[in-house]
C-alpha cells in the first residue's frame, strides 16, 4: 500500500478534529480570565461570576434546553410513526420521495418560509381572513419570537424530520425489517406494534448518534433562533454570538463563559436523553412481555402519515411564500395574493445576491472538494487495508457535529486573533470543512463499501494496478454516489452561518449570512430573494447529481443505479 494513502486518515482526523480541540482550548482560557489580547492574564473566575449574574441567563438556558429536547423528541416520534406504520407501502415511498429533497433546504430558508406562513400577517392568516376570523388587519398576537420558543421548535422539527427519516431508512436495510414484520404479523401483532417490538430497538441502535446530533444542534442553533426564537431573552446561543460581536473585547470573556455553559447544557441534555433511553427500554421490555397486539394501530398509523405530510407541506408552502414575496408589489392585508407583481426586488438585490452567491460557491466548492478528496482517500485506505471503521471511529466522525458550534467556534476565533492570523476566506473554508467532512463521509461510505469487489479483481487479473482500478474502474462506477456526496457537502456548506460569521470576521458574505442579517430588518421581499437564492444553491447540486449520471451513462444501464 502506498505510504501516502496511509496518511490520509490521519490528515482527515486532524482537519476534522483539530479545529474543534483548538477551539475548545481557546474557549476555556478566556472563560477563566486569560485573554492577553484584551489585557486579561488570568486565571480568574470573574467571567463565570458575571455570567451567573447576567439578567435573563437562566431563561436563556432554559429555552435552549426545552427547545432542543422538545424538537428532538417530537422529530423522533414523527419518524417512528411514519416508518413503523408505513414503511414498505406505496404511501411511504411517495413520502420518502417528497421529503428527501427537503433535506437540502437550508435551515435559514426553511425558517424564513415558516415565518412567512405563521406570522400574524402571514399566508395562513390571510387565507382564512376575514371570512373565518373577521380580521381586516393582522391580529396582535405574538406568534413569531414567542417567549416559549414554540415557533423556533416548529422550525427545527420541519427540518430534522427529513434528516432523521433518511437516517432511519438507511438503517432499515441492515436489520431485516421485512422478515421481522412478517413474523410479528403472523403472530397476530398489528403493523405498528409489531414494528416497534421487533424492529425499532435495532433501528434505534443505528440512528442513536444522528439523534444525538439533532439534540446538540437544536440546543445551540443560531440562525433559526435569530429568525424564529424569542428575543427577551434570546436563546443562549444568540447571546454568545452577541457578546462575541461586542466592540469591548472584555465581553469575549463573558462569551467564553457562556460557551462553557452551552457545552455543559448539551452534555446534561445528552445525559438526560441517554437516561431516557434506559427508561424507555425498561418500559418497552415490560410492554413486549405483556404481549399486547396493538388494537389501536389503525387509529395511530394515520397520525404518522399526516405528520410527515404536514412537515413537507409546511416547507413547500414556505418556499412558495418566499417565491411570491420575492415578486410581490403592494400587498395589502388580508389579500391572499399581492395586488401586483414586480421584478423590482430582484433588480434591486440581484447584484448583491450575485456577489454573495459567488462567495458561497467558492467556499462551498473548495470545502467540499477537500472533503471529497480526504474521504475517498480514507475509504480507499480502508479498502486496501481491510480494516473497517469501528464504533469508536464512528464516534470520532460524529464528534464535530455533537460539540456545539457556539462552544468551540468563538474559541477558535479568539485563538486566530491572538495569533495574529488573518481572517477571511481561507479560515472560513477550513471551518466549513469541519462540518462538511462528516456528512460527505456518511453519504459516500456505504455505497463505496457496497461496490462489488469482483470488478476490481477482474481488472487486477488483466494487469491493472490498485491505483488504476481506483481511477478507471471504481470511481466511474460510483459516479452517482460521488455526485450525491458532493451535493450533500455543498448543501451543508451553503447552510453554514456561524462558522462564516465568526471565523470570517465579517469579511466573508455568503447567502446565509446576508439572509440572516436581513432578519432584523423586516424587509420580506429582500429576505425572500436571499432565501430563494440560498435554497437554489443547495438544491441545484442534487438535481445535477441525478441528471449527470443519466446523461453520461445513458448507454450503460448497469451504471444508472
Amino acid at each position: 500500500m502506498p505510504r501516502l494513502i496511509t496518511l490520509v486518515p490521519i490528515v482527515t482526523l486532524l482537519a476534522m478534529l483539530g479545529p474543534v480541540v483548538a477551539g475548545l482550548w481557546g474557549t476555556v482560557l478566556p472563560a477563566f480570565g486569560h485573554l492577553p489580547v484584551a489585557g486579561f492574564d488570568g486565571p480568574s473566575l470573574d467571567a463565570l461570576r458575571m455570567l451567573a449574574t447576567t439578567p435573563g441567563i437562566g431563561a436563556a438556558a432554559r429555552i435552549s434546553v426545552t427547545t432542543g429536547l422538545l424538537a428532538t423528541g417530537i422529530s423522533v416520534l414523527i419518524v417512528v410513526l411514519i416508518t413503523g406504520g408505513w414503511s414498505g407501502t406505496p404511501a411511504f415511498q411517495v413520502l420518502e420521495r417528497v421529503l428527501s429533497p427537503l433535506l437540502a433546504v437550508p435551515h435559514a430558508a426553511a425558517a424564513f418560509g415558516l415565518a412567512f406562513l405563521i406570522a400574524p400577517s402571514g399566508w395562513i392568516v390571510r387565507l382564512v381572513s376575514p371570512g373565518l376570523t373577521g380580521w381586516d388587519r393582522p391580529p396582535d398576537v405574538l406568534i413569531l419570537n414567542d417567549p416559549y420558543g414554540l415557533a423556533m421548535t416548529a422550525g427545527l422539527i420541519i427540518k430534522e424530520v427529513p434528516f432523521l427519516l433518511l437516517m432511519t431508512i438507511a438503517a432499515l436495510g441492515q436489520v431485516q425489517q421485512r422478515r421481522s414484520l412478517l413474523v410479528a404479523q403472523a403472530l397476530g401483532y398489528g403493523r405498528l406494534t409489531g414494528w416497534l417490538k421487533a424492529v425499532f430497538p435495532r433501528v434505534y441502535a443505528q440512528i442513536r448518534l444522528p439523534v444525538y446530533v439533532v439534540l446538540a444542534y437544536s440546543m445551540s442553533v443560531v440562525d433559526v433562533a435569530v429568525i424564529l426564537g424569542p428575543t427577551t431573552p434570546p436563546p443562549l446561543s444568540v447571546l454568545i454570538v452577541k457578546w462575541m460581536g461586542d466592540p469591548d473585547l472584555g465581553m469575549r470573556l463573558l462569551a467564553a463563559a457562556g460557551a462553557l455553559l452551552q457545552l455543559a447544557l448539551v452534555v446534561a441534555a445528552l445525559s438526560v436523553w441517554r437516561f431516557g433511553e434506559f427508561i424507555v427500554a425498561r418500559i418497552g421490555l415490560s410492554w413486549v412481555i405483556r404481549g399486547g397486539r396493538g388494537r389501536l394501530d389503525g387509529a395511530i398509523r394515520p397520525l404518522g402519515l399526516g405528520a410527515g405530510a404536514l412537515t413537507a407541506a409546511l416547507i413547500f408552502a414556505g418556499l412558495g411564500g418566499l417565491l411570491v414575496w420575492s415578486f410581490a408589489g403592494f400587498w395589502s392585508f388580508p389579500n391572499a395574493l399581492p395586488d401586483s407583481f414586480s421584478l423590482r426586488t430582484w433588480m434591486r438585490h440581484g447584484p448583491d445576491t450575485g456577489g454573495a452567491f459567488g462567495e458561497t460557491f467558492i467556499v462551498a466548492m473548495t470545502a467540499t472538494g477537500l472533503a471529497l478528496a480526504l474521504v475517498l482517500g480514507c475509504l480507499e485506505a480502508e479498502h486496501r487495508s481491510g480494516r473497517k471503521i469501528t464504533s469508536r471511529g464512528l464516534w470520532l466522525l460524529y464528534l464535530p457535529l455533537l460539540v456545539p458550534q457556539t462552544t468551540f467556534l468563538p474559541g477558535l476565533q479568539t485563538l486566530l486573533l491572538g495569533l495574529g492570523a488573518d481572517v477571511g476566506r481561507g479560515p472560513v473554508i477550513a471551518a466549513h470543512l469541519v462540518f462538511v467532512l462528516p456528512y460527505v463521509f456518511l453519504s459516500l461510505g456505504d455505497p463505496y463499501r457496497a461496490w462489488d469487489g469482483r470488478n476490481g479483481v477482474t481488472a487486477a487479473a488483466l494487469g491493472a494496478s490498485p491505483n488504476r482500478v481506483f481511477w478507471q474502474v471504481r470511481l466511474p462506477m460510483l459516479t452517482r454516489p460521488v455526485l450525491v456526496a458532493i451535493a450533500v457537502g455543498l448543501s451543508v456548506s451553503v447552510g453554514q452561518y456561524l462558522p462564516t460569521l465568526l471565523i470570517g470576521g465579517g469579511r466573508v458574505s455568503t447567502l446565509t449570512t446576508e439572509a440572516v442579517a436581513l432578519a432584523s430588518g423586516g424587509d420580506r421581499r429582500a429576505i425572500a430573494v436571499y432565501g430563494l437564492a440560498q435554497t437554489a444553491a443547495a438544491l441545484v447540486p442534487f438535481a445535477l447529481a441525478l441528471i449527470i449520471p443519466a446523461l453520461v451513462w445513458r448507454n450503460r444501464r448497469g451504471l444508472h443505479a
